[in-house]
């Protein structure tokens, strides 16, 4: 799975692809909406944000992300991964175009 950008088209990438007779998927290009760990960026993008206060050094960075990151609920990820259904449903129902959420 891939978004059809350019990096994933390179010649190397194909040859790579061919030779462990992996079939790539159509996926439409800029669809983040389709893959739930975009979800799951933005909710830890949010939470460092918010963090108070912000992250100063790259360390500390770091240190913001991984504390973050384990403090996501699993079932906020599960809940995402549940509702792909709904989500390529609506993708469908908009022939790929912009969807309301």
């Amino acid at each position: 799975m891939n978004d059809n950008c350019r990096p994933h088209r390179a010649n190397l990438v194909e040859d790579i692809l061919f030779e462990e007779e992996i079939v790539r998927m159509e996926w439409p290009v800029c669809s983040p909406d389709m893959n739930p760990i975009e979800h799951v960026w933005d909710a830890l993008r949010r939470r460092v944000a918010d963090r108070q206060p912000p992250p100063q050094t790259l360390q500390e960075l770091e240190r913001a992300l991984l504390e973050e990151w384990d403090r996501i609920p699993q079932l906020v990820i599960n809940s995402l991964i549940d509702s792909m259904h709904q989500t390529f449903s609506t993708l469908l129902a908009v022939r790929g175009n912009h969807t309301p959420y």
